[in-house]
């Protein structure tokens, strides 16, 4: 029979990462070569809250950055008992793990996303959505040759089809 296991048993019985051996680097540099000259992707977006979060001493935290999040951040939630007892609080534990800074507060844990007012948390929920699934397949992309800007449908879509 077998044993059901958590993701984090499971991380921690995953082989460790080997070196990077000379057949292992030409994937890498492809995928460098693929990425837009020089620039390395946008992982953390910063934002304003509508409201604030109102900390112990008073204090009113409005500006803050959120990451992209990562298959983990969005498997770690699955897994957690508060989300396995309340469906709806899974947004509360996905906010944490991907809002890196809230004003001076570089420590934000589900505690803090719960005694934000609702505005904020929905401010916040859209924010994630946004950066994390556009809601659409086009992507901007810069010709090689020329350096002319333009939209591509990464989707395959046929011109003039929406």
């Amino acid at each position: 029979m077998r044993r059901k296991i958590g993701l984090e048993e499971l991380l921690e019985r995953a082989p460790a990462p080997q070196s990077t051996a000379p057949q292992q680097q030409a994937p890498a540099a492809a995928v460098a070569a693929a990425q837009p000259r020089g620039r390395a992707p946008h992982t953390e977006f910063e934002f304003e809250l509508p409201l604030g979060y109102v900390d112990d001493e008073g204090t009113v935290h409005r500006h803050g950055a959120m990451r992209l999040a990562t298959a983990r951040d969005e498997l770690m939630p699955q897994i957690d008992l508060r989300v396995k007892e309340n469906p709806a609080y899974l947004s509360v534990v996905l906010l944490s793990h991907v809002i890196t800074r809230l004003g001076d507060i570089t420590d934000v844990h589900a505690g803090v996303v719960e005694r934000m007012y609702a505005t904020d948390v929905a401010f916040l929920q859209d924010l994630y959505q946004r950066i994390n699934s556009e809601g659409h397949t086009r992507a901007a992309v810069t010709c090689p040759h020329c350096d002319g800007a333009f939209e591509v449908d990464l989707a395959g879509g046929r011109l003039g089809e929406s």
